[in-house]
């Protein structure tokens, strides 16, 4: 068995590399950098054969950063956690894989393999790109002749001026479908860099995800797929928009957001006396989805709260998108009247409620949401076999 040190320079066709010690515990307080070099004019491939870093579903604590090239290249993903990532490839012959420790809890590390491969024919050579005109298309390789090429990685930066913003939308889409989207997936993130705590959303399967607004004047469209099952691919669409809608005079047939996936808090709506009405029991089946949670994001945007749930448990899913990292799964949740029902970073609640087009929960001031305590599992674990 090799042993494993901290970092390394590693070139040729293939290689192994591993986090320092393993299948031994990995030190604390630890930065080790591999720069990887396969043959000129071929891509790295790499594989994680095994995953094992403290679990957190933002990967702040440990994790492995993947970057394309050796210096500044843009960072394909971080990981950690146990679930592995599908093949990561990059768009030249270098790759940097860069493992951070926290001071804490800590796991066996990893071990990946990396090899050379040929770039996949394709007009531009490779996926993804930066997209600037105000206008334009992407879509997967192959798209719409064959099905997307196992193992394939691609990043597409869309960046408008400053005082704008970007729609987008899917026209068509398939992907290998999975619960929590584990194998192949289009995730599309806020600003230019793979960031989970400014993932807009995870999508797979084979309906079109809901038209995205971005909040500022960029946004990254990931897609990865792994190097089994492939499918149709998708191909997406976007424009620029001035940050200020038309004015209410204007008919709005410029805007492709269908009125009812956008919420808005009215002072009708928000005034309501904030009561929670009924019993868990009279809530169940009126609800889209029932979980439990500690909430660990809150964040006031427009009088609306939009809050990230680390899930205890899920006695009912709906329609609600819920992402997993490791052991741990989470949802986001909109509460549309930032006030009503109150709910604190870092406690634990019951939420009831229903779900937007776009998978994210959707909290009213009449959905039931209260404090959860552990007696109340044998209600909800009741309640879960009730046929509604």
């Amino acid at each position: 068995r090799p042993t494993f040190t901290c970092g390394g320079v590693v070139s040729g066709e293939s290689g192994f590399i591993g986090s320092e010690g393993f299948p031994g515990v990995y030190p604390p307080n630890s930065k080790c950098t591999w720069k990887i070099t396969v043959p000129e004019g071929k891509v790295v491939v790499l594989s994680f054969r095994y995953l094992d870093l403290e679990s957190d579903n933002l990967c702040r604590y440990d994790f492995v950063d993947i970057y394309n090239g050796h210096a500044n290249g843009q960072r394909i993903g971080r990981f950690c956690g146990t679930v592995k990532p599908g093949a990561l490839v990059s768009s030249s012959n270098k790759m940097l894989v860069q493992m951070t420790s926290d001071a804490n809890t800590a796991g066996s590390g990893f071990i990946a393999k990396f090899s050379a491969a040929e770039p996949h024919e394709r007009g531009d050579q490779y996926c993804g790109g930066r997209l600037e005109k105000p206008s334009g298309s992407f879509h997967t390789p192959n798209w719409p002749e064959r099905d997307y090429p196992a193992g394939v990685t691609c990043s597409w930066h869309i960046v408008a001026p400053k005082n704008q913003l970007i729609e987008l939308k899917f026209e068509k889409f398939d992907v290998e479908r999975d619960n929590y989207c584990r194998y192949d997936y289009v995730a599309v993130f806020n600003g230019g860099e793979i960031n989970d705590a400014k993932r807009i959303g995870k999508y797979c399967g084979d309906s079109p995800p809901a038209p995205i607004l971005s909040e500022k004047n960029e946004l990254l469209v990931q897609f990865l797929s792994d190097l089994s099952l492939t499918a149709d691919g998708f191909i997406g669409h976007y424009k620029f928009r001035p940050k200020k809608l038309p004015t209410t005079t204007v008919p709005p047939t410029t805007t492709t957001v269908p009125a009812t996936s956008v919420v808005k808090p009215t002072v009708a709506l928000c005034q309501q006396k904030c009561k929670r009405s009924g019993t868990l029991e009279s809530n169940y089946c009126s609800s889209n989805f029932v979980i439990t949670g500690t909430v660990i994001t809150a964040v006031t945007r427009a009088g609306s709260l939009h809050a990230t749930i680390s899930i205890i448990n899920v006695y009912k899913e709906g329609n609600l998108a819920i992402q997993q990292a490791g052991k741990n799964m989470s949802a986001k949740i909109l509460v549309v009247c930032k006030q009503c029902p109150l709910i604190r970073r870092g406690l634990n609640y019951i939420i009831m409620g229903q779900v937007e087009e776009d998978g994210r929960g959707k909290v009213f001031p009449n959905s039931f949401v209260m404090s959860f305590k552990t007696k109340n599992s044998k209600i909800l674990n009741a309640l879960k076999n009730k046929t509604c």
